[in-house]
C-alpha cells in the first residue's frame, strides 16, 4: 500500500524532489521495469541447473494390443500403471547459455540507470514547475500592489472629477486601469493556481491534499557562471543515465551477437529417467512389480547444426545491424546532452547579465513611477502621463522577475547536467 502524502501546508522543493522519487507514476514504472529484468537475470542463472520432472498414468487396452510395460503383444483386457522422473542438464550449448546469464545482468544494470533516468527527468519536470510557480506568485504580489496605486489614483481622479478639476476623460482613464489591474491580479492568481496543480499531479498529490510551496528567496541576485560549456558537457558524459544507458546498449547487443554465433556451434544435453510400472498381464504383485519394472536410463544426445536455412546467419546478420544502431543512437544521445548543455549555458550567461539590467531598469521606473505619483497629487500631470510611468515601472518589474526565475533555473540545469544536487 502507498503510504499517505504529509498533510503539510508548505512544501520545499527539496521536499518535492525527495517525495516524487518515490511517488511520481512514471518513476515507479522505471523500478519495476527494474524488477522485471532482476526476475530475468535470476532465471537465467537458473538455466545451468537440471530441470527435474515426473509424471505417472493408468491405462486400461481391451482385446490384442502391446503391453506398455512389458511390450509384449497380448490379447486381454491390460491394467497398466507407470510412473517416471525425468531429468535434462545442458552440457555444451556454444556457450549460449552463459552469453544469456551475460546479457541478462547487462540489462539489470541498464535498467538501473533508467530509473536513475526518469528520476531525474522527474526532478527537471518538478523544478521548472515550482520555480514557474513561484515566479507567479510573485507575479501576484506585484500585481497587488499595481492595483492598491490604481485604486489610490482612482480616488484621487474621483475626487477631482466631482470637483471638476479634471475632464472626464482623465476620469476614465484611471477608472479603465484599475479595471484592468483588477483582471490582471486574476488572472495572475490563476496563473499561480493552475502550476500549483501540475506541480500536485507531478506529486502525484490528491485534491484533498493541503499543498503551498515555500517563499522565495527575495535578495537573490543571480548566479556567476564561471564555467566552460565544454567542461560542463564532459562531465554531463560522465553522470548522466542516459549516456551509461547507451554505453551499456551497445554491450548488449555485442552479448545478442555472440549468442547467435554460438549457434553455429554443436550443441550436448545429458538427460536421464526413472521408471517403473505394473501390468495386470504379470501374475506378480503390485509392489513386486514396482520392484522388477524399475529401470534407470541415462543418455548423451549431441546437436550439430549442420543447415538451418540461414536462420544462424540472418541472426548473426542482425546482431551486427543491432550493435551500429545502438552505436548510432549513444551518439545521438550524446548530441542531445551537449544541445541541451549549450542551451542551458548559454541562457544562464544571458539571464545573468539580463538580471543586471533589469534589476537597474526596475529601480530606475521605481523612482521614477514615486515621482509621478507625487506629481499627480499635487495636479502636476494628468491620469494619463501617471498611467504611462506605472505600466513602465510595472513591466520593469515583470522583467526582473523573469530574469530572476530564468537565471535560477538555467544555473540549476548546469548543476544537474554537472551531476550536483538541485537546490534553490
Amino acid at each position: 500500500m502507498t503510504e499517505a502524502p504529509p498533510q503539510k501546508k508548505i512544501w520545499s522543493l527539496e521536499e518535492c524532489l525527495e517525495y516524487a522519487r518515490t511517488r511520481n507514476l512514471t518513476v515507479l514504472n522505471a523500478h519495476l521495469d527494474k524488477s522485471s529484468a532482476e526476475v530475468n537475470y535470476r532465471q537465467s542463472e537458473l538455466e545451468r541447473l537440471p530441470n527435474l520432472s515426473a509424471n505417472a498414468s493408468e491405462s486400461f487396452t481391451n482385446g490384442y494390443s502391446i503391453d506398455p510395460i512389458t511390450s509384449a503383444y497380448v490379447n486381454e483386457q491390460i491394467f497398466a500403471t507407470s510412473a517416471n522422473l525425468n531429468s535434462e542438464i545442458v552440457v555444451f550449448n556454444g556457450f549460449q547459455l552463459n552469453n544469456e546469464i551475460k546479457k541478462s545482468k547487462l540489462l539489470v544494470d541498464q535498467n538501473s540507470f533508467f530509473v536513475q533516468e526518469a528520476e531525474n527527468n522527474i526532478s527537471l519536470n518538478i523544478t521548472n514547475a515550482y520555480l514557474q510557480a513561484l515566479y507567479y506568485r510573485e507575479e501576484i504580489y506585484v500585481t497587488e500592489n499595481t492595483l492598491d496605486n490604481s485604486e489610490i489614483a482612482l480616488d484621487i481622479a474621483t475626487a477631482r472629477f466631482e470637483a471638476g478639476a479634471i475632464a472626464k476623460k482623465d476620469y476614465s482613464d484611471a477608472l479603465s486601469q484599475a479595471a484592468s489591474d483588477r483582471y490582471l491580479l486574476i488572472e495572475a492568481r490563476n496563473n499561480y493556481n493552475s502550476q500549483i496543480l501540475i506541480l500536485k499531479q507531478l506529486l502525484e498529490l490528491g485534491p484533498e491534499t493541503n499543498f503551498s510551496i515555500e517563499e522565495p528567496d527575495t535578495n537573490y541576485n543571480g548566479v556567476t557562471i564561471i564555467d566552460n560549456k565544454l567542461n560542463i558537457y564532459e562531465r554531463a558524459l560522465e553522470s548522466l543515465p542516459e549516456i551509461k544507458a547507451g554505453e551499456l546498449n551497445i554491450a548488449i547487443n555485442e552479448k545478442e551477437l555472440d549468442i547467435a554465433q554460438g549457434g553455429y556451434l554443436p550443441s550436448l544435453s545429458l538427460s536421464g529417467n526413472l521408471g517403473t510400472g505394473y501390468t495386470s498381464v504379470q501374475d506378480i504383485g503390485f509392489y513386486d512389480q514396482l520392484n522388477l519394472n524399475f529401470n534407470p536410463r541415462v543418455s548423451l544426445s549431441l546437436n550439430v547444426p549442420i543447415f538451418s536455412r540461414g536462420q544462424n546467419r540472418a541472426q548473426e546478420q542482425n546482431a551486427r545491424i543491432d550493435i551500429e544502431k545502438a552505436r548510432i543512437n549513444l551518439k545521438s544521445t550524446e548530441k542531445e546532452v551537449y544541445e541541451k548543455v549549450e542551451t542551458a549555458w548559454r541562457n544562464a550567461i544571458a539571464a545573468q547579465n539580463q538580471i543586471i539590467a533589469a534589476e537597474a531598469a526596475r529601480d530606475a521606473a521605481s523612482d521614477s513611477y514615486q515621482l509621478a505619483q507625487k506629481q499627480y497629487e499635487v495636479g502636476s500631470i494628468n491620469t494619463m502621463d501617471l498611467l504611462v510611468s506605472k505600466n513602465s515601472y510595472s513591466n520593469a518589474e515583470q522583467n526582473y522577475i523573469q530574469a530572476k526565475y530564468l537565471s535560477i533555473l538555467y544555473s540549476q540545469l548546469l548543476q544537474f547536467y554537472q551531476g550536483n544536487k538541485i537546490k534553490i
